[in-house]
């Protein structure tokens, strides 16, 4: 089954597959055709077999050569040479067919893969990756990555599951202990085993002519949605805050500085959002 980012998306792709099927039909039908429905009143004064009567007996018609031939070449209902076709592509993130957001760097710097994924960090010159840890659930999360450390340039993001570091699953640690085996491992070689942001989920919606996609949000919580609007169409939900916008980060982010992100954005807009009951745990101290 084929995956979409955002309903939009499905849509068009409906109609593109439409039209592709269409033009690889084998043969062109004509506009008019023999044998169709023919009740018997219709056709009683009739001398051939069709609805209507036939095209060669009018002869010509206020100038026009009117014939079955004419008929068929010019009123067909799919033009095979002049119809140009969009067919869907099969590119993209998880071969996702995506004809309204085509190759949007916001789906791809946002997505959340499935799987783990092996991390080889260095420390930097202070000593340090860049990481802050919070036990969750007897899980461990990364609570906060600093920009431009070695963390950052590594790819982590808030969010994701930290499952081992060196090869010592951190099932159960607590946030002292996942600090100190950072603290004392190699400065030049950590290696964590990671599983992308189980609590959080990504969201592709379209503004409108206006500019919008429909949502109105407090300190970087989501609290209502517009009736039929973009985010409202493609199952965004309240009481859920904003963790990043086209893959950029927006916590700690005032509300002036997320709008000019948003008015900023592409017509195509990703976002990544964290329920509150764990985001509100999540950050806590």
């Amino acid at each position: 089954m084929s995956l979409y980012p955002s309903l939009e998306d499905l849509k068009v792709d409906k109609v593109i597959r439409a039209q592709a099927q269409i033009a690889q039909a084998p043969t062109a039908m004509p506009a008019i055709t023999e044998g169709t429905y023919q009740p018997q009143a219709a056709i009683a004064g009739m001398s051939g077999s069709s609805l209507y009567p036939n095209l060669e007996e009018l002869g010509s018609y206020m100038g026009l050569a009117i014939n079955s031939d004419e008929v068929q070449r010019n009123l067909a209902l799919v033009p095979m040479a002049e119809n140009q076709v969009a067919l869907p592509s099969t590119s993209g993130v998880a071969g996702m067919l995506r004809p309204v957001t085509g190759s949007d760097v916001g789906i791809r710097r946002a997505e959340i893969r499935p799987g783990l994924r092996e991390i080889i960090l260095c420390k930097d010159q202070d000593g340090k990756v860049g990481l802050r840890l919070r036990a969750i659930d007897n899980g461990v999360f990364i609570q906060l990555v600093q920009a431009n450390s070695p963390a950052s340039l590594a790819g982590l993001r808030f969010g994701d599951q930290v499952l081992q570091i060196n090869s010592q699953n951190c099932a159960g640690w607590s946030v002292d202990k996942a600090h100190k085996a950072l603290k004392v491992a190699a400065e030049t070689r950590i290696e964590l085993v990671v599983r992308d942001r189980p609590f959080q989920r990504t969201i592709t919606m379209h503004k409108d002519s206006s500019g919008h996609v429909g949502f109105i949000y407090k300190s970087g919580k989501i609290t209502s949605l517009v009736k039929d609007g973009s985010a409202a169409r493609n199952g965004l939900v309240t009481d859920h805050y904003i963790c990043e916008i086209n893959g950029q980060n927006v916590i700690g982010l005032k509300d002036s500085q997320i709008k000019d992100i948003l008015s900023t954005s592409p017509t195509a807009m990703t976002i990544t959002i964290m329920p509150k009951f764990i985001y509100e745990h999540m950050i806590k101290r």
